[in-house]
């Protein structure tokens, strides 16, 4: 059983990366109706504290810590960079690109992470052994690729056979060709790179929070209020008709309640336990997942094309991230074994001052 009991992150990280690709595929269905991005993330926001506060009340209630301003002022700054900024920034990449596209950014997240996480002494590197080169070396593939997906985008891979498909393929081929789609691409592509950057700090501000608030139902409930704030005022602030907020699809009703309370409500409390049992590099890890789960249906049944650059982009930052993770592992296994050393030393310490002990109390020499 305990054995078992160290796969239960492994396990939630990949349920978490699928509903994260399907909230991916259905967000750029509300995109392309037009929705007010900030009037999005205020619903889902909503929706997943109202979600949460009764899990958290119920479960949490005898082991909740006390709530201090320190705290507070942690969410606060947490709701801004892991929830408001970084999914505006991931919706207008979606909606300027593509779901399949958006999700490969999501792959250098580990990445980005690692590398946000060396100055804060989080992540070390000695490349007097080959886990830290390949550390540095995984590092500098996976930046590499993404610097291919934001410039290079490449020729169309797939050929649909269904008429239908084919002639939406080619206009959607044609609309990327223009000048207009190529700068929205380009728009795309930065915004995507700035949510990857928010989304890694992220993961390191909630290390922080996750042991002064070791409370992951709470804590989400509270970012997500907080996010609510904050979007319904950046979108007032924005547009003030009314007729923003109004939702005229069903489809669009069940979207965003899926988002809140799946996407941004159990996946965020699933990801801070598992950054609080594994770390924010273990969990980041599992995004490349996203993307591939992502591709299964936006590719053959919504026919978004895929392109040479971005096939070529993220095989290239997949290999940087395992490169990453390879030097992670065996890094992690050299502490294992200082650590079992360490209590064998202490065990056989342990043992000479009994005997030196049982020596003195019986006066011998």
């Amino acid at each position: 059983m305990k054995n078992f009991a160290k796969w239960y992150p492994v396990i939630a990280m990949i349920a978490i990366d699928q509903a994260f690709a399907i909230s991916n595929i259905l967000l750029k269905k509300i995109v392309a109706d037009g929705i007010n991005r900030w009037v999005f993330i205020t619903y889902r926001q909503l929706i997943s504290a109202v979600f949460l506060s009764p899990l958290a009340f119920i479960l949490e209630r005898g082991s909740r810590p006390k709530l201090t301003l320190s705290i507070l002022c942690g969410l606060f700054v947490s709701a801004i960079i892991g929830a408001s900024v970084t999914q505006y920034l991931f919706l207008l990449g979606i909606e300027y690109t593509s779901a399949t596209f958006s999700c490969a950014f999501l792959n250098m997240v580990p990445v980005v992470t690692f590398l946000m996480a060396l100055p804060f002494g989080f992540e070390r590197v000695n490349i007097q052994y080959s886990s830290g080169r390949a550390k540095v070396v995984g590092a500098l593939v996976c930046v590499g690729g993404a610097i291919l997906l934001t410039l290079y985008k490449g020729m169309p891979l797939i050929h649909f056979s269904d008429p239908q498909s084919v002639a939406q393929s080619m206009e959607q081929h044609a609309k990327l060709d223009s000048h207009v789609g190529r700068e929205r691409w380009a728009i795309g592509s930065v915004a995507l790179f700035a949510g990857t950057l928010c989304w890694s700090s992220w993961f390191l501000l909630q290390t922080n929070i996750g042991k002064r608030y070791p409370c992951q139902y709470s804590s989400t409930a509270i970012m997500a209020s907080f996010s609510a704030v904050q979007s319904a005022i950046l979108s007032l602030s924005i547009d003030r008709e009314l007729s923003v907020w109004i939702l005229k699809r069903k489809s669009d009703i069940f979207i965003i309640l899926y988002a809140g309370m799946i996407g941004s409500g159990l996946c965020f409390v699933g990801m801070s336990w598992c950054v609080k049992k594994r770390g924010p590099v273990f969990t980041a890890a599992f995004s490349p997942l996203v993307q591939i789960m992502a591709a299964t249906v936006d590719v053959p049944i919504l026919h978004e094309q895929l392109h040479l650059g971005s096939l070529i982009g993220s095989a290239t930052v997949i290999a940087g991230l395992y490169i990453l993770l390879w030097g992670k592992d065996k890094e992690m296994q050299k502490q294992e074994q200082k650590l079992v050393q360490g209590s064998e030393e202490i065990k056989d310490q342990e043992q000479e001052f009994q005997v030196i002990k049982l020596s003195v109390e019986s006066g011998r020499p």
